[in-house]
């Protein structure tokens, strides 16, 4: 195996002394037998056969979807990168595409995680995606129209410290956090050696015009990031490390950590009940058979919901599990009006029923 033959040239093992490769194993849980644990009426999505990699819902029931993502390492498809459109209330649950700008160059749009904005003053509604052109790390501001279902694109941010963004969350009309799971740019040691050596040097970055900094680190790979209904906390998953962190927000943006909540899997977006305060997450059971992908055992997808996160005493529930022979690498989980979306790096999206 490549992971066992880089070990042997690194001379690496840990401090247990086991192996690297049995450390790696171990951290992607791939010796788990995935079971079956599935919602009633479920339906594939139309439209989204190369990936739902990360789906929003705002108050009103419209979700945003990124779709064509080509991850390193991940199986991907010829099909160029787009962001659709949900209306969670109309029965018909079709996804429609939105109409990008002329002056946007969309061969090379490869969009990853996205998060919404919606301006109090005005209620503009503004759209931020993670775009990895050429596997590259810059973050696309776009404004919704919805009279004609288009984006229009304001800006490109780019910034050392974006240096290999996952997710994003927007904190106004041109600022956000932004996770970065990679310490390398290098695509050879991001892939292969970093996760292999799985230290904890990802980190999360505040951005604004006025100031970047990092404002949070110490994770495994930090992956999926979000905000509480209140605005007073900050959650991260650690994809690596099988948790998931709450951290609390402070006036000058900086993050102070409050706890973990461990998770059992490795979990990647995470979405929020804005009612509730629940959190949502699409995660990998067994991310070995995602890395090492084999389209005769396919990785399977499973749904955790954490109830009550701030308690002594948080819920943590496995809504939805499967072995990979109904959806491949969830990646997402959001909710609205009773139904649940089911998202994935590189397959279908799935929409059940919760009630």
């Amino acid at each position: 195996m490549l992971y066992s033959g880089l070990c042997q040239v690194l001379e690496i093992t840990d401090t247990n002394n086991f192996s690297c490769s049995s450390y790696f194993w171990k951290r992607t849980f791939a010796s788990r037998e995935l079971v079956q644990n599935h919602l009633p009426n479920c339906f594939a999505l139309k439209n989204l056969d190369y990936g739902s990699e990360d789906i929003t819902i705002m108050g009103d029931g419209l979700a945003f979807i990124s779709t064509g993502l080509k991850f390193p390492g991940m199986p991907s498809s010829d099909a160029t990168g787009k962001i659709f459109s949900l209306d969670m209330t109309d029965p018909r649950m079709k996804p429609v595409e939105l109409r990008m700008p002329r002056n946007f160059d969309l061969e090379s749009f490869n969009p990853h995680g996205i998060s919404v904005y919606i301006d109090p003053s005005d209620y503009a509604i503004y759209l931020f995606v993670v775009n990895h052109p050429q596997h590259k790390s810059q973050v696309e501001l776009f404004q919704y129209v919805e009279d004609d279902h288009s984006l229009v694109h304001l800006k490109t941010i780019k910034h050392e410290l974006l240096r290999s963004v996952n997710d994003i969350l927007a904190v106004g009309v041109d600022s956000f956090y932004a996770t970065n799971d990679r310490y390398f740019t290098n695509a050879f040691l991001k892939s292969w050696l970093e996760p292999l050596l799985s230290q904890p040097w990802t980190n999360v970055v505040y951005y604004s015009p006025e100031e970047v900094k990092v404002v949070s680190e110490g994770y495994y790979f930090a992956n999926g990031i979000n905000i509480s209904p209140d605005k007073r906390h900050i959650y991260v998953a650690d994809l690596f490390d099988h948790n998931v962190h709450v951290l609390e927000r402070k006036e000058d943006n900086t993050l102070v950590s409050v706890k973990a909540v461990a998770v059992n899997s490795l979990c990647d977006n995470v979405e929020v009940d804005a009612e509730s305060g629940d959190l949502w997450l699409g995660c990998h059971p067994n991310a070995w058979k995602a890395i090492m992908f084999d389209p005769k055992d396919p990785p399977g997808s499973e749904v955790i919901q954490i109830q009550n996160i701030h308690s002594d005493q948080p819920v943590v529930t496995r809504v939805y599990e499967d072995d990979g022979h109904v959806i491949i690498g969830s990646s997402v989980a959001a909710t609205y009006g009773g139904k649940l979306l089911i998202g994935t790096v590189f397959h279908k999206a799935l929409c059940c029923d919760l009630n």
